[in-house]
């Protein structure tokens, strides 16, 4: 394997790790919306800020992400149902008690 190639799988695994933890994040996020769904008292106004602090951050790390010339399109797909999720998540957390 040649400099190039081997600078290019660098690449593509430190790029999927980080989409993988992005995907990660976002589902221990939901999880923590859909307890606090459960229990009326949960949603603290501290809660709430942390929360969509969270969603922010995460809202920009998905949505700022380069897609690489060298990914497939699967990999693709992926950062398109990340954005979809992301918002999803933020339309769910503030539909919390109304």
């Amino acid at each position: 394997m040649g400099w190039h190639d081997k600078t290019i799988q660098c690449l593509d695994d430190g790029w999927r790790t980080y989409v993988r933890n992005l995907h990660t994040s976002l589902s221990d996020l939901d999880q923590d919306i859909d307890e606090a769904a459960r229990m009326a008292d949960s949603c603290t106004k501290e809660w709430c800020e942390a929360t969509e602090h969270v969603i922010d951050e995460l809202t920009n790390a998905i949505y700022s992400v380069h897609e690489p010339t060298f990914i497939r399109q699967e990999d693709s797909k992926t950062i398109k149902e990340l954005r979809k999720k992301v918002h999803d998540l933020y339309f769910k957390y503030k539909s919390i008690g109304k």
